[in-house]
């Protein structure tokens, strides 16, 4: 499908990445991961063509259908159903050719037209953009509307299910997620893994990699790996390499202190001359071996609040909204420190409203907003982004904040958050969109808030800002109120959930993956046309679940210890290649007294190389295999 050779990127004086060789075979879900800036987005630039390669090939099969997310939406008078429709070229091709045929009453090229657009299954083609639109979010109502009247999130929401809607053989998704509520980015994980196409996905979202892709393709240190499995197979397969790194790094260390003690010694000494520039010569042939820097370059942590008044704040049958009709009616939520709330609902229900009630910037139309005295609110929200003084750097913003503070203290503080040397004293102007996300949230975190409320933080976030934000806000000792679409966030930093849906708000007692079943039941309700289930409280509902859980995973068992036993082969295959590259690599090899040897070696080396292809193939069919028993239960 796609096959990379030698491939190097360079964007200006600096490169991206080189000899990168890999290739993606047809079928494969593949996430791409790397720091930002590590050349992820060039490599999808490279693949459509808008960009080429500085040195190396990348080839791909001919007549490729590639779909990918436009990043810019016309202000277009076209319907929202129109514009999604408007994705499947070859749909729009046989119409353009009928309405052709038409005018020229030509029968026979009629009739071949009708055929071919029965083939593609054109006239189901608007229930299936239909059903698009609704997984993401739209209501039926808007589906005639004007792509004009949509505000920039909901347009890129419609420039994916116009990608979507392409019956594509190669999808690049880039941060599909970030314009997405957790309900759509239940139902987009779902029809991901139902995708036939290959499949090349960013993301910084590791619950949603973890279910979507089966290889992770990771940008770093200006190169490029393919692991096999998710992300987290990932995560354990790098730490494990990273480890045997360390340690090789560290043996050649002592290593090289060694015979640098020897040449410094007998250097001098015309009886261990010879012997010295022999280990100097040696010195000099090492390969190094990088130091493996696995620790993450962000480090903060929130300082204890000033004052812990309880409760810090309460909403009294509150009811919040913006215009005639309140959105939210008759809230009730009361803060305490150590309260850890996450909000879920659809997007649409009211829950950055809600949040905004909290923060005090919408005002109560009834009811009451009950803040502490001391009450100290840390807000972020995706607008703070454009708040920043594009002309000041983040150190003067931190100034400007605490002006008393010392200069190199900030620094130090600001490197804790990526903006290290040169980068805390420029212009916040041509600053990423992560980098300004990171800003906000160094400024946040310096005023050391007894509350703090989050509408999706982690927008434009890598992976590794991610996690040190959730370290972080694991140890925060205020109230927290978050929203976000990303799981393993809501996962590890919340002990409670709230539902805002029509109109209201209620606790939900259950997790996540209670909440995704809650998604498919409420679904199922509206389909058939009866009442909305309630989210299932009862002590008795989950104890139920989790033993029908129980029984479906024993009879997974066998499924899993064969991908086991696979994955096993598999490392022990690769560990055997290793070695065996090794022993091919020494030149010595190759002197005419080695030929039987080496005739051995590379027979080795051809059925080692066709055991691991079998092998693969095998786990893939075996992880094939367990996906479908998983999904049919």
């Amino acid at each position: 499908m796609l096959n990379a050779t030698n491939l190097a990127i360079r964007r200006g004086p600096h490169q991206l990445f080189h000899g990168a060789s890999f290739t993606i075979h047809q079928g494969n879900k593949v996430g791409i991961t790397g720091a930002n800036g590590t050349g992820k987005s060039s490599l999808f630039a490279l693949i459509r063509g808008e960009l080429q390669a500085d040195e190396g090939e990348l080839s791909l099969p001919p007549k490729l259908i590639i779909a990918h997310v436009a990043q810019e939406t016309l202000a277009s008078e076209r319907s929202a159903l129109d514009y999604v429709l408007d994705g499947d070229g070859e749909l729009r091709a046989l119409q353009a050719a009928l309405a052709e045929a038409e005018a020229h009453g030509d029968g026979a090229r009629l009739a071949h037209l009708h055929a071919d657009l029965e083939h593609i299954g054109a006239y189901t083609a608007e229930a299936r953009a239909a059903r698009l639109l609704h997984g993401l979010g739209f209501q039926p109502e808007q589906y005639r509307a004007a792509v004009q009247t949509f505000s920039g999130g909901w347009r890129m929401r419609l420039n994916l299910a116009q990608a979507l809607m392409c019956r594509s053989d190669l999808l690049l998704l880039d941060e599909p997620t970030n314009h997405l509520d957790l309900d759509a980015v239940l139902w987009l994980e779902e029809w991901l893994q139902r995708y036939p196409g290959t499949l090349l996905l960013i993301s910084h979202d590791r619950d949603f990699l973890d279910r979507v892709v089966n290889r992770i393709a990771h940008i770093e240190r200006e190169g490029i790996e393919l692991y096999t499995g998710n992300y987290s197979a990932f995560e354990t397969r790098r730490a494990e390499k990273l480890a045997q790194q360390q340690a090789a790094h560290e043996k050649q260390q002592r290593e090289r202190a060694h015979i640098q003690a020897y040449v410094d010694r007998f250097r001098a000494q015309a009886t261990k001359a010879r012997q010295a520039q022999s280990r100097i010569k040696a010195l000099e042939r090492m390969e190094d071996i990088a130091e493996a820097h696995v620790d993450s370059p962000f480090h903060f942590s929130f300082r204890a609040p000033r004052k812990l008044p309880n409760p810090l704040l309460r909403l009294e049958a509150a009811a919040v909204g913006y215009g005639d009709q309140p959105l939210l009616n008759g809230i009730n939520l009361g803060l305490a420190p150590g309260a850890r709330i996450g909000l879920l609902g659809p997007n649409g229900a009211g829950k950055s409203t809600l949040i905004k009630l909290l923060a005090g910037e919408l005002a109560a139309r009834a009811g009451q907003r009950l803040p502490a005295q001391d009450l100290d609110i840390g807000y972020f929200a995706q607008h703070q982004l454009e708040q920043l003084d594009p002309q000041a750097t983040p150190l003067q913003h931190l100034l400007r904040l605490d002006p008393r503070a010392g200069d190199q203290d900030l620094r130090n503080y600001l490197g804790g958050f990526g903006f290290n040397g040169d980068r805390a004293v420029e212009a916040v102007a041509p600053f990423s969109g992560g980098e300004k996300a990171r800003l906000v949230l160094a400024l946040l975190v310096y005023q050391r808030p007894n509350l703090l409320l989050l509408d999706e933080p982690t927008n434009h976030l890598d992976l590794e800002m991610r996690l040190a934000l959730s370290l972080a806000l694991q140890e925060y000792p205020g109230a927290m109120v978050i929203v976000s679409h990303d799981r393993h966030l809501l996962r590890t930093v919340t002990d409670q959930f709230y539902v805002v849906h029509q109109g209201g708000l209620e606790a939900f007692d259950g997790d996540l993956e209670d909440y995704r079943q809650y998604l498919a039941a409420r679904e199922a309700a509206e389909e058939s046309g009866s009442t909305e289930p309630a989210p299932e409280h009862s002590a008795t509902a989950r104890k139920d679940r989790r033993r029908d859980e129980a029984e479906q995973r024993k009879r997974l068992q066998p499924l899993r210890k064969e991908l086991q036993r696979l994955e096993a082969e598999l490392d022990k295959l690769a560990a055997a290649k290793t070695r065996l590259d090794e022993q091919l690599a020494d030149t010595g090899l190759y002197e005419d007294g080695q030929k039987e040897r080496l005739k051995t070696l590379l027979m080795e080396q051809a059925t080692l190389e066709r055991r691991l292809a079998e092998t693969e193939e095998a786990w893939l069919a075996a992880g094939e295999a367990l996906e479908t028993a998983e999904k049919a239960m």
